[in-house]
């Protein structure tokens, strides 16, 4: 048992520093000591008595993650198999599915399908639980092990059972695993109308956003009667990209501000001077799993009255992640500040409401299936300036205009009501001329389909 708690005490100390080892904060702050002490009997106990052996890396690790994890739930510790899996990602081609996922109460959440790839073809979408995999239950494993066994080499086959909020029986997919390859953003145009959609925001969403602007005016010949940027389920990335893009379409003003623990301790973003869409008019297009750097765009172009947010209610994620080197391969995600949209609005918990409310009425699972975002993780940070407006949700009082229902828009070849509601918008600027063909039907994707 000595051998045991020194080692423990020699590895708290480790974790605590130099402060804990001196007898001036130890006199004053015994409080603390007594908070160790339960620590290092609580693994003891384990290191003489648990069932089966174990480790002293596996114990303080679980430690690290626990202690992390009481605060809130993007905080968190990266050890090297967690920072090789934020390098693919970050870099894409990789062989996989292109799932984005999380863990929740020992589940994997899909947190957003990443679209061109098997997962978004499958029809796979954000708020399902997968549960097995080729029939192995994935309850209890870490979000490694699972993420590890979804990749793979391309051409292989997978099988995922997936549970989705509102659906009676578990929806069985087969896919096979492609290179995965990251394409922030994809452009294209739809009658006189730009189309441009941002699915990430990594090291090149900023200068591919602008370049994607150039493109559309080459194709056109021309500038467009506007743009429709797409940011649902776009679950952030990089602030600094988030700033550039919303620079693209501002000349001026505040974009975001990030204030931490102390009230001097604000940081503010501005915009540069020049529109690279030249004034032209904008909708921004959100939804559920639209957050974070996808909030900090949306929230800025609505603030400064420079676009038309339009959608519905975003994720909720206003929260800043900084990650701290621990060593050549382990970092440290420690949430050091929130941010502010340019009225000072926190969109933490609430999200951004869009201007006009449009439900995503092409998708079958649309009214049964129940939507999940930061309000709904356990620990997340409350907002202490919520308007009172957040609590409403979109769908709890249906609008007539939105009649339609998923089969009605099928035959009429509309796959995606939200984006065909938003083309059609901006394309009444150019009269029905327009408004026909840049709503004009296009073939349907044929997904998976499930039961």
């Amino acid at each position: 048992m000595r051998r045991s708690l020194f080692t423990a005490t020699a590895l708290v100390g480790a974790l605590c520093l130099v402060p804990l080892a001196t007898e001036a904060m130890a006199s004053a702050d015994t409080a603390n000591y007594r908070q160790f002490e339960r620590f290092l009997e609580v693994y003891n106990r384990v290191k003489a008595d648990y069932v089966d052996k174990v480790d002293d890396s596996k114990l303080i690790k679980g430690a690290i993650d626990g202690m992390l994890a009481s605060l809130d739930p993007h905080s968190s510790y990266v050890d090297a198999v967690d920072f090789d899996n934020m390098r693919i990602a970050t870099e894409g081609n990789y062989g996989g599915l292109g799932l984005t996922v999380s863990m929740e109460d020992g589940a994997v959440k899909v947190i957003a399908p990443q679209e061109d790839t098997p997962a978004g073809r499958a029809g796979i979408k954000a708020g399902d639980y997968i549960t097995h995999i080729d029939g192995h239950l994935l309850f209890g494993q870490t979000l490694d092990e699972a993420i590890t066994q979804m990749r793979g080499a391309p051409g292989t086959r997978i099988a995922l059972t997936l549970v989705r909020p509102g659906r009676d029986a578990p929806i069985e997919v087969s896919l096979t695993r492609e290179i995965i390859v990251q394409r922030p953003v994809k452009w294209e145009v739809r009658g006189q109308v730009g189309y441009i959609n941002i699915n990430t925001f990594s090291e090149q969403t900023g200068a591919d956003t602008r370049a994607a602007m150039v493109a559309i005016d080459h194709a056109l010949g021309h500038q467009p009667l506007g743009y429709v940027v797409d940011l649902r389920d776009n679950g952030g990335g990089l602030l600094s990209q988030a700033i550039e893009v919303s620079d693209a379409f501002l000349s001026s003003g505040e974009i975001v501000s990030q204030r931490g623990r102390g009230p001097t301790d604000i940081e503010r973003y501005y915009a540069q001077p020049g529109d690279d869409a030249h004034g032209l008019p904008v909708v921004v297009l959100t939804n559920a799993g639209t957050a974070s750097a996808s909030e900090i765009v949306a929230g800025a172009l609505q603030d400064h009255h420079r676009a038309l947010v339009m959608g519905t209610r975003s994720f909720g994620k206003g929260s800043v992640q900084t990650l701290i080197p621990l060593g050549p391969t382990t970092q440290l995600r420690l949430t050091t500040a929130r941010y502010f949209t340019p009225s000072g609005r926190s969109v933490q918990e609430g999200g951004i409401e869009p201007d006009i409310a449009v439900p995503q009425l092409s998708d079958p699972d649309f009214r049964a299936r129940r939507v999940f975002r930061e309000a709904d993780l356990a620990r997340h940070l409350i907002n202490e300036i919520r308007p009172d407006n957040r609590a409403v949700e979109e769908d709890s009082a249906p609008d007539p205009r939105f009649a339609a229902t998923p089969a009605t828009l099928t035959r009429q070849g509309v796959p995606d009501y939200q984006l065909w509601y938003a083309l059609k918008t901006v394309a009444r600027l150019g009269g029905p001329v327009q408004v026909a063909a840049a709503t004009r039907p296009r073939p349907v994707p044929s997904p998976t389909p499930a039961p």
